[in-house]
């Protein structure tokens, strides 16, 4: 069975309707102080098993997804919906790709329902810093890595990338695996993000004028929330129902889901923003505006041009730049 590691992962998240996430739960025990998502113990989950497993059904039937990720909140809180969605998109041909905190891993052999997701996965990412580890502690952390192991998973850290946060990765990895970790996990460094709790942690980054920003491969990779709520995007404050409206979409059936998904393919402004990127935007009359206005991410000039651009407006420039911008011929 072909493992992947992450930047195969990364390869497929960038290609055009190669991949979505299922946000499976906002409902997650650690607690982070940086939660991005500001998951709690009591976050909501699943109530509608009916709709979920007509999205999950949705997402084994779409041709041109090969991965789906899983994560949350804690997808592992969330054991029937899990298990069932880990089951049918693998038998589906899916590559299923699960993202955790390890709060699972208690013990060092964990319940067999777990082994059965993990059977079922082609690469675990597992995150560790010191926001996590105050909630879930090294053991976990160190059990969970080498119950992926035993899986044969490559196991991904991500690792907020301060106060020797990679460094503390490597040194749990070396406790899981020995001095030939690197035969199963990397380390991956992340910066933490302004959303959620952790916007009181985290500065936004600095500002740069809108026409500098470039193209956002996130807006071809779609998550669809257990609830049915699609959003174009990563974006987590638009997971949770912040930003513009046009970012996403609340669907009450897997069929609403799918065509949800294939709308956001096919709209001229997120398809500019992929191919051409926010910098040639700004040259469109609408966002001539933005072009020296400053904005700390792509995420800002997004959700300041969505604002201005109706649904199911004609517009031919939105069309056209992507094409100047590689310089076809109109």
């Amino acid at each position: 069975m072909h493992r992947l590691s992450h930047d195969e992962i990364s390869r497929i998240r960038t290609t055009p309707g190669a991949s979505a996430l299922l946000f499976i739960t906002d409902r997650c025990p650690v607690g982070c102080a940086h939660c991005s998502v500001d998951s709690r113990p009591d976050s909501p989950r699943i109530t509608d098993f009916d709709l979920f497993e007509s999205i999950v059904d949705q997402l084994c039937r779409d041709p041109d997804r090969t991965m789906v990720g899983i994560s949350g909140g804690e997808p592992f809180v969330e054991r029937r919906g899990l298990t069932l969605a880990a089951r049918r998109l693998a038998e589906a041909g899916k590559d299923v790709v699960v993202y955790t905190s390890g709060i699972w891993a208690a013990a060092p052999d964990p319940p067999r329902w777990i082994h059965d997701v993990l059977d079922r996965c082609r690469c675990v990412y597992l995150s560790t810093d010191a926001y996590h580890e105050a909630g879930t502690g090294p053991e976990r952390f160190v059990n969970a890595a080498r119950t992926a192991g035993a899986h044969q998973l490559p196991v991904v850290v991500q690792v907020v990338d301060e106060d020797g946060g990679a460094d503390r990765a490597r040194e749990l990895l070396s406790l899981a695996f020995g001095d030939t970790w690197r035969r199963h996990a990397e380390v991956v460094p992340t910066q933490g993000l302004a959303h959620g709790r952790g916007g009181g942690i985290f500065q936004p980054g600095t500002r740069r004028p809108g026409r500098t920003l470039g193209t956002c491969d996130s807006v071809i990779s779609p998550v669809v929330r257990y609830d049915g709520r699609v959003t174009v995007c990563c974006n987590e404050s638009v997971v949770m129902g912040a930003g513009p409206a046009l970012l996403r979409r609340d669907c009450g059936s897997g069929d609403e889901v799918a065509t949800a998904v294939e709308d956001f393919r096919q709209h001229p402004f997120y398809r500019a923003l992929a191919e051409a990127g926010g910098g040639p935007l700004t040259l469109h009359p609408k966002f001539r505006d933005l072009a020296d206005r400053g904005f700390s991410d792509i995420c800002g000039l997004c959700w300041a041009m969505a604002r201005r651009v109706r649904p199911d407006e004609a517009d031919p420039l939105l069309r056209t730049i992507p094409l100047l911008a590689k310089g076809t011929p109109a």
